[in-house]
């Protein structure tokens, strides 16, 4: 026998799904990192410096760039193309932002290995409006063709299009507006010689000093809202190699140490110990640094030894260890290359805890 319901009961059956409706949407609100994901957003802008002089440290580039502002301005012309080249890290996508700004234009950024094709290029070039800026990184990963497509716009602002194929194939010219051309490379000397002399600016950055990196985890520790001591900024700025990308890295993982620790201010004491926990010591060195450091004096006697016998040894690619650890060795005395191969320094003994050993000297290899 159907047992008929009232319209004034309940459905338990649309209960439950409205419950269950409600419930869906309560989690979905709940897990969406949408909120999180748009503060970490809003964090990552500011921590970049919008106007060339909040821009911390590299002197000599803010006052030519500075000078080269003030004259583009006074032409109403677009800046020189310009190349940065140096170690990851140290603000080449950062100035072409502030570039933009301080012109008043749009800034375009993109990497050498995303332009493959010629349409690639050729749709970003067409874009553009007069003055805008264009910042390629890795700029010595540009193929062959797409490299050739840029000389013509990079000098007279014309786009040469190749239209049909074989005998019926013709050359076209597009007039381009006059723009602006970033590229920046860790690098320099991988430039085809071409590419590099249609720069108009070719500036070097440098690593950052102490006073200038412990200014920079002050200002990010302000925009995270982290409070700090000035040697807690100082201990994390002399353990960040020189580059502040580093040290806003270093300074968010004592941030989240000391917040599961519910210490209110990050101090030396509580920085020192929260970087030893991620491996980073008093130098800025990392267990991969010490690893090849260790490797070479205990395995090798100190060197020379060849690259490949470092990376066999180690378990590390020898194109990783060349490009990522050995500029860092290298430009702080830790490493020495010969025309033999790699060597430690008595510098490296005294900082690992070994005894220096005597050695003959050796020429060192001009790079």
């Amino acid at each position: 026998m159907a047992i008929k319901r009232s319209s004034d009961s309940p459905d338990p059956d649309r209960a439950y799904k409205t419950n269950r409706s409600k419930q869906s949407s309560y989690e979905v609100t709940l897990l969406s990192p949408q909120a999180n994901t748009q503060e970490t957003e809003n964090n990552e802008a500011k921590i970049r410096p919008q106007k060339l002089a909040d821009y911390i440290g590299q002197k000599k580039l803010k006052g030519i760039l500075n000078m080269a502002i003030a004259a583009a301005k006074d032409r109403a012309d677009p800046l020189d193309h310009l190349l940065l080249y140096g170690p990851p890290g140290l603000g080449k996508t950062t100035m072409s932002l502030i570039l933009a700004a301080e012109m008043g234009v749009d800034c375009k950024i993109t990497s050498a290995p995303a332009l493959e094709r010629p349409r690639d290029i050729t749709g970003l070039l067409v874009s553009l409006k007069p003055g805008d800026i264009i910042f390629i990184d890795e700029i010595h990963r540009l193929n062959r063709m797409t490299e050739e497509l840029l000389y013509p716009a990079m000098e007279d602002f014309r786009l040469d299009v190749t239209i049909g194929k074989g005998q019926t194939a013709k050359t076209r010219s597009i007039p381009l507006p006059p723009f602006t051309l970033v590229g920046a490379t860790t690098k320099a000397g991988a430039l085809s010689s071409p590419l590099r002399d249609r720069f108009g600016i070719i500036q070097r950055l440098r690593f950052y000093e102490l006073d200038e990196l412990t200014l920079i985890v002050k200002r990010t520790a302000e925009i995270l809202q982290a409070s700090i001591t000035e040697a807690g900024a100082i201990e994390i700025a002399r353990r960040s190699r020189g580059t502040p990308r580093i040290a806003n890295r270093l300074l968010r993982r004592v941030r989240d140490y000391v917040q599961v620790e519910k210490v209110a201010t990050i101090t030396e004491e509580l920085a020192a110990i929260a970087m030893n926990l991620f491996d980073v010591d008093a130098q800025g060195l990392d267990w991969t640094d010490r690893l090849v450091l260790n490797t070479i004096i205990k395995q090798f006697n100190g060197g020379p030894v060849g690259l490949e016998a470092i990376a066999a040894a180690t378990g590390e690619d020898g194109k990783t260890i060349e490009e990522v650890y050995e500029p860092y060795l290298l430009q702080n005395g830790y490493l020495s290359r010969t025309h033999r191969g790699r060597t430690v320094t008595a510098k490296t003994y005294r900082h690992l805890g070994y005894q220096p050993q005597e050695s003959e000297p050796q020429q060192t290899e001009l790079l």
